[in-house]
């Protein structure tokens, strides 16, 4: 079963949010709008979800605390170096690099949970969006199967839509 995407084009606002709750009432699987300038109403309907982008942050930066104590308890009991008394193991010391690790780690793997997430480098998949869409116009992309293809096309059509377009 393969996935067609469906693109109207509108000259309203009010037209691609009557476009977009119609695909959400109708159960399509995904619905994608675009527009020239923050839309209340399009943000509303869209429900967006909480990014899962902090739980790589979060991974990221509990790796680079675990490495950066382990790095100089391991050097440490590798090569013990005891200057003036001080006990080899000194926790407030391993403290400044692992704070330096848990931090770039957690950037490093909340740029890379980023770039996975948002598909880029965009490789296979084509944007067929249309540079009206940071101009004048509304764009509502509905991702569906074959079957549901011409349902999803009248559905934006009688949306109001001005130009509707698929990716083939």
């Amino acid at each position: 079963m393969s996935t067609m995407r469906i693109l109207g084009v509108y000259d309203e606002p009010a037209k691609a949010s009557v476009a977009v709750a119609t695909a959400q009432d109708a159960g399509l699987a995904r619905v994608d709008a675009f527009s020239p300038a923050p839309d209340h109403t399009l943000e509303q309907l869209m429900r967006a979800r909480v990014s899962p982008v902090r739980l790589f942050t979060l991974v990221g930066a509990l790796l680079g605390c675990t490495a950066g104590f382990s790095l100089p308890i391991y050097t440490v009991s590798a090569w013990p170096l005891i200057t003036g008394g001080k006990p080899l193991f000194s926790i407030p010391a391993f403290v400044v690099i692992a704070f330096e690790l848990t931090i770039l780690f957690g950037a490093i793997f909340g740029m890379l949970g980023f770039l996975l997430l948002a598909g880029l480098p965009r490789l296979k998949r084509k944007h067929i969006g249309d540079p009206r869409f940071s101009n004048n116009c509304f764009g509502v992309e509905i991702t569906c199967d074959n079957e549901q293809a011409a349902a999803a096309r009248s559905l934006l059509a009688d949306a109001g839509a001005i130009e509707v377009r698929t990716d083939d």
